[in-house]
Order: C-alpha cells, then structure tokens, then sequence
C-alpha cells in the first residue's frame, strides 16, 4: 500500500478515536510508536480534529464574548501545533530524500508533501462530518440528498489527492522533482514580530 492511503488510514483512526470521546478537551491517546512517523500523523489529524470542533464552537452566535475569546486564544494554540507537525512531517521527507541525484530537468511542486497532507487530514475530516449529516434523521431529505452529493464530490476529491500526493513522493525518490522545507514563520504568535505584542512590552517599559 503507497504512503497516502497508509497516512488515509492512520487519519481515520485518528478521527474515529477523537469522536469517541468527541470533546475537544479529551486526552490524546496515540497507538503507535513513539516519535515514528504514524504517530506524528496520527498526532496531525488530532491536532486538526481539536481545531475543527473550537471552529464551530466559536462560531455559535450566543457565545459569551469572554468565552469566545478564550476559544480564540486555543485556536491560535492548535494551528501553530498544526504548523509544527507539518513543518516537522517535511522534515522527515527531507531527510529521507536528500541523498536523492536530481534529474538535469528537476522541477520543485508548489506545496510540499506535508503540506499535501496536511489537506489529506482535512479532507478526512471533512468526509467523517459530511457522513454524520447524511445520517442525520432530523433533517430535510433535501438536505440528505445534498450533503449525499457533497460527499460524492469528497470521496473524488479524496481519490485524486491520495494519488497526487503518492505521485508527488515518486517524483522526488526518482530526482523528477525536488522539495525545499520553508519555514512558516508565522508572525502573530511570536512577541519580537507582532506589533501588538512587542508594542506591550515597549509601553511597560515607558
């Protein structure tokens, strides 16, 4: 089985696991081997499951404004978490391809297989949620049928990106394509980049 569909796999488990419990405070619980590759994936999907369900509790139009900011504040959390987890599943790819000898004609992708994967653990969630609704018996037919049409679309969408990622990974083993890990360099969490936050630091010591 190629490493897309394995990582597919691992994402569903992972999802499945998460809704067991289905609280965005519950404990993690990784079944694989410390610090391998399927646990990071699976610590990936987590990551991004915890983050998908404080999206729709902050989007309840009756939340209290203090609440909502302290879903803010978990939110900021998790995506720099999703962040490290990507940058460091790239870094795996990185060591495990740098030896590779390019082609004359090598070419980079636009985003790096992490990152490609980062959109696969979305995508499963996407796919898991979607599902829930066509289950759903409260509902509308029409709306049945709607999201039954969405999830066609999902599982397609699934299909193309398990084989582009795979594709992508053959490409840079056989030196058609090389990748380049570029830190995000994300500026709002960091106090010596966000202005806001340095601004504080600088007014405390007027």
């Amino acid at each position: 089985m190629v490493f897309a569909e394995l990582s597919y796999q691992i994402f569903e488990r992972a999802t499945l696991c998460y809704h067991v419990a289905d609280s965005t405070d519950a404990d993690i619980k990784n079944p694989y081997k410390l610090e391998s590759i399927e646990y990071y994936l699976f610590q990936k999907n987590w990551v991004d499951a915890i983050q998908w369900h404080l999206e729709d509790i902050i989007r309840d139009p009756d939340i209290e404004p203090e609440f909502a900011l302290q879903i803010k504040r978990r939110i900021d959390e998790s995506n720099q978490k999703r962040t490290d987890l990507v940058e460091l599943l790239d870094e795996y790819f990185w060591k495990k391809y740098e030896n590779v000898i390019l082609l004359p004609h090598a070419t980079i992708n636009t985003e790096s297989p992490a990152w490609a994967l980062d959109r696969l653990s979305i995508l499963c969630l996407k796919i898991y949620h979607m599902e829930q609704e066509t289950q759903r018996v409260d509902v509308s037919q029409g709306h049945v049928r709607r999201c039954e049409n969405k999830m066609h679309i999902l599982l397609e969408q699934k299909r193309d990106l398990i084989v582009a990622i795979d594709l992508l990974l053959e490409d840079i083993e056989a030196g058609r394509k090389y990748m380049k890990v570029y830190k995000q360099m994300k500026m709002y969490n960091d106090p010596e980049l966000n202005p806001v936050l340095y601004g504080k630091e600088i007014s405390r010591c007027v």
